[in-house]
């Protein structure tokens, strides 16, 4: 039997119409919440374990100032995106190396929007313990990525934990004299890097790009979106995975239009660049990517297509 468009229509059409007192009585009532939101998957002898930290909407107007006209609504569309809003999802990482257990950014904390700072929650979920946690790895310093390290009243979440840092990021958003001059959309942030790291600053840890910042991860240059943004890159046995941390904003917009840039990338110009370098080198060594605000569990591999790019997202699994 054949199934026409005229069928469908009438079917739905009639779904409208119909009373819904037949499901007054259901013996359960819908569920509200999500399950606890974490995704574990190996690279070689690492384990990653993808922590969801909610999502948050943000306007259209404004958000891809150099898309022609329309034609963001468009891609939203043809993406089955909403048409008023621009959905941002948050995924950080937990990488066990064997001999340290590392975070990768920390979320929102306690400052996020109503539909996000769900990461705790989620972290003690998968199995994890602040007081356990060594290393907090950091890639940039926007609030999402850096205000779960304390909380709005001054708590620090992880206490033991050793805070890396990019060099270049820590001297842009550490400086009296680039807050100065920043326009007035940014000195919050450099106000809140003051708010996060300002009680720890003595024993931050500062690292270049392109070394080996813990064994196994490798830092690599990945600025514009903000002065010192970076990847890394985890290796370990014949496993490799590049963590893009915000090379795009939401994939299925920004890899398929590498050269279109977010209201947040600092540098648009070298922003645009560094999201083409990034994801034709994924391509090209079909390396395991992970991005922090691509749909969770925001991992899988590029690859090219047309004047951009697609994720192909990890096919879940029941273990590592």
């Amino acid at each position: 039997m054949s199934i026409t468009r005229r069928a469908i229509g009438a079917g739905l059409a009639a779904a409208a119409l119909a009373p819904l007192s037949r499901h007054a009585a259901a013996a359960q009532p819908p569920a509200t919440a999500q399950a606890p939101a974490y995704f574990r998957y190996r690279v070689g002898d690492m384990q990653v374990t993808a922590i969801n930290d909610g999502m948050a909407y943000r306007s259209l107007d404004g958000f891809v100032p150099n898309a022609p006209p329309g034609a963001l609504q468009q891609a939203m569309a043809d993406n089955f995106l909403p048409a008023d809003r621009f959905p941002v999802t948050f995924t950080t990482l937990v990488v066990n190396t064997g001999g340290k257990l590392v975070l990768i950014d920390t979320g929102n904390g306690d400052l996020g929007a109503p539909t996000s700072g769900t990461w705790m929650t989620n972290f003690r979920a998968a199995g994890f313990d602040p007081a356990n946690v060594d290393v907090l790895l950091f890639s940039h310093f926007h609030g999402d990525h850096i205000n779960g390290a304390r909380l709005k009243d001054g708590t620090a979440r992880f206490p033991q934990a050793e805070i890396m840092v990019p060099a270049a990021e820590w001297d842009f958003w550490t400086s009296d004299d680039k807050r100065a001059s920043a326009p007035d959309r940014l000195k919050g942030t450099f106000d809140n890097v003051r708010r996060v790291f300002g009680p720890v600053a003595a024993n931050v840890t500062r690292y270049d790009w392109d070394k080996e910042v813990l064994p196994g991860i490798t830092s690599i240059r990945a600025d514009g979106h903000t002065p010192g943004h970076t990847c890394f890159a985890l290796v370990s046995g014949t496993g490799k995975l590049m963590v893009m941390s915000d090379t795009t904003n939401n994939t299925q917009i920004f890899a398929r239009n590498p050269d279109w840039s977010a209201v947040f990338d600092q540098d648009a110009d070298t922003a645009r660049a560094t999201r083409r370098r990034m994801l034709d080198l994924a391509a090209t060594e079909r390396m395991q990517v992970s991005f922090y605000h691509a749909p969770f569990p925001a991992t899988g591999h590029i690859v090219r297509a047309g004047n951009g790019y697609d994720l192909v997202p990890l096919m879940w699994t029941p273990a590592t």
